[in-house]
C-alpha cells in the first residue's frame, strides 16, 4: 500500500459515513508516520485499511456501512486494488493514552478530512498483542530497519491492561528482540 492509497481510503471513508475524521487502527496506520519509500516491504504488504469511525452506535452500523461500500470484494476493491475494513475502535487492544498520540493525515488528497493514525509504537504494541505471524513479521521489519524503539514498545505494552496474558506474551517477544 502507498500513502496516496491511504489518503484515498480516508477520503472515501469519511464521505461514506459523513464524518470529518476516522481512526486508522491496522498496520497501514504506519503510513501516517512514514512514506512507503521509508518503510520495508513487509510493512506495506496489506491491501486492507482498518478504519474505525470516530462516532458509531453500539451495533457498529457505520463500520458495517464502510464494509458494504468499500470493503473486500467491493467494486471499490476491484477498481483500486485495496479496500477498507470497517472496524470498531475496540478492535485493537491498545496502551493507555493511545488517543492522545494519534497522528493526523489531513491534506488536499483527503479533501481536508483527517485520518487519525496510531502512533508507530502504539501500533506495534497492538500488533504484538494480536500476536499473529503477520504481526510479528510487521513489527520485526520495523525493528530491523530502526523505525521503532523496542524499549518504547515494551513501555507501551506495560500500559495495556485489557489482556494480561497476551500482553505478557508480547512483552516476552519484544524483550527477546535484538536491541533491548
Amino acid at each position: 500500500m502507498r500513502r496516496s492509497e491511504l489518503e484515498h481510503a480516508i477520503r472515501a471513508a469519511t464521505e461514506i459515513i459523513r464524518q470529518d475524521a476516522v481512526v486508522i487502527i491496522g498496520s497501514q496506520a504506519i503510513l501516517g508516520s512514514f512514506t512507503e519509500d521509508e518503510l520495508p516491504t513487509e510493512a506495506t504488504l496489506s491491501e486492507e485499511v482498518d478504519i474505525a469511525p470516530l462516532k458509531d452506535d453500539d451495533a457498529q452500523s457505520l463500520a458495517t456501512e464502510l464494509d458494504a461500500a468499500i470493503g473486500e470484494m467491493s467494486h471499490f476493491h476491484e477498481t483500486h486494488g485495496f479496500y477498507v475494513q470497517g472496524v470498531g475502535q475496540g478492535t485493537a487492544v491498545l496502551p493507555a493514552g493511545w488517543s492522545e498520540r494519534l497522528i493526523s493525515v489531513k491534506n488536499a488528497n483527503t479533501s481536508g478530512r483527517s485520518g487519525l493514525c496510531l502512533e508507530p509504537h502504539d501500533l506495534c504494541a497492538a500488533k504484538l498483542i494480536a500476536g499473529r505471524a503477520k504481526d510479528h513479521l510487521f513489527v520485526g521489519a520495523l525493528l530491523k530497519y530502526g523505525l521503532v524503539n523496542p524499549g518504547l514498545i515494551a513501555e507501551r505494552l506495560l500500559a495495556v491492561s485489557d489482556d494480561d496474558v497476551r500482553r505478557d506474551r508480547a512483552l516476552s517477544w519484544i524483550r527477546s528482540s535484538p536491541g533491548i
